[in-house]
């Protein structure tokens, strides 16, 4: 059995889950690399990430390098004398870094590769309309999510997941499948698989202003899926036309009715909720976020905002 010394990389909420499997299993994390801290709020304050709170609570040594070639930072990091490095939501490491352990660095990603690769691979997926996806295990090497895999498992997707709920139950699943890679490194017993090349992969870009807009002439049914992909983070968006007021809504949640109509895609009709004629039904604006306000169901926000009757989303 190998002794092993790990550094654990990693920034959000999604990697706390691995570092405390880590934490309470036999094996030693020896530090923890994570983002600098970041300005937040409207105070801007400089706010540290979930991993290194966790790490700190922990005790554990916690470094937060701006560039990870420097010289400073790679000797701090030769100091820690760690044989296997593991990644979780953290950033592209240079060669130096990924190549410096004896027994490697590997990668926890959010699908099952070659599919997804990229920032986004949860939201995407649900996006897309996926039915399964999963979490891989792979060892890091030039490119961006193509080395070996060590090893997969499989997570159903449900017509209601939202991103938020596929993000929790593939934390959990990544956590323990980190948990079987590092036993299977400790006992030398890895046997990798190069990743099939397909002639379509999909990615999973990162998500921006542009690709987070709500286009109200697809089909009801992607635009259900754009919103529960994107929910609750960075949330769907759209442009309520309201007579002369053109309002930004953030949209978190939404439902979906299939059902033949002749009305023109965008139009909002007279019901109980800010409901909008889509191809092929309507989409129901569950919970909505106007500009300075707190999110409401959008049957609330109706009691306070009085509809054009030629109101319409675009």
């Amino acid at each position: 059995m190998r002794d092993l010394r790990i550094v654990f990389m990693g920034t959000p909420d999604f990697a706390v889950a691995t570092l405390e499997a880590l934490v309470n299993s036999p094996y030693t994390v020896v530090g923890v690399i994570t983002a600098p801290d970041r300005p937040a709020g409207r105070g801007q304050s400089l706010r540290e990430s979930a991993v290194k709170q966790y790490a700190l609570k922990k005790g554990l040594k916690v470094l937060q390098p701006t560039n990870l070639k420097k010289e400073d930072f790679l000797t701090e990091l030769r100091s820690l004398e760690a044989n296997l490095q593991i990644v979780v939501a953290f950033r592209m490491l240079p060669r130096a870094v990924w190549n410096m352990p004896e027994y490697g660095t590997f990668n926890l990603h959010a699908s099952l590769l070659p599919d997804y690769r990229g920032a986004a691979p949860i939201n995407w997926a649900i996006i897309n309309g996926e039915t399964k996806t999963g979490v891989t295990t792979f060892f890091i090497d030039e490119k961006i999510d193509t080395g070996a895999i060590i090893l997969q498992e499989e997570c159903r997707i449900t017509e209601e997941d939202t991103a938020g709920d596929l993000h929790d139950r593939l934390m959990n699943l990544g956590a323990d499948l980190v948990l079987k890679t590092v036993g299977l490194i400790a006992k030398d017993e890895v046997k990798t698989f190069v990743q099939k090349e397909l002639k379509t992969v999909k990615d999973a870009p990162k998500l921006t202003r542009e690709n987070c807009e709500i286009n109200w002439k697809l089909p009801g049914r992607e635009i259900y899926n754009l919103i529960r992909g994107l929910s609750p983070y960075p949330t769907a968006w759209t442009t309520l036309h309201n007579g002369s007021d053109s309002i930004y809504l953030k949209v978190y949640g939404a439902s979906y009715l299939e059902e033949k109509h002749s009305e023109i895609p965008g139009q909002i009709m007279p019901h109980q909720k800010i409901r909008v004629a889509v191809e092929g039904g309507w989409i129901d604006l569950e919970e909505i976020q106007l500009p300075g306000k707190r999110k409401m169901g959008s049957r609330e926000v109706l009691n306070g905002l009085k509809l054009d009757s030629k109101a319409y989303m675009r």
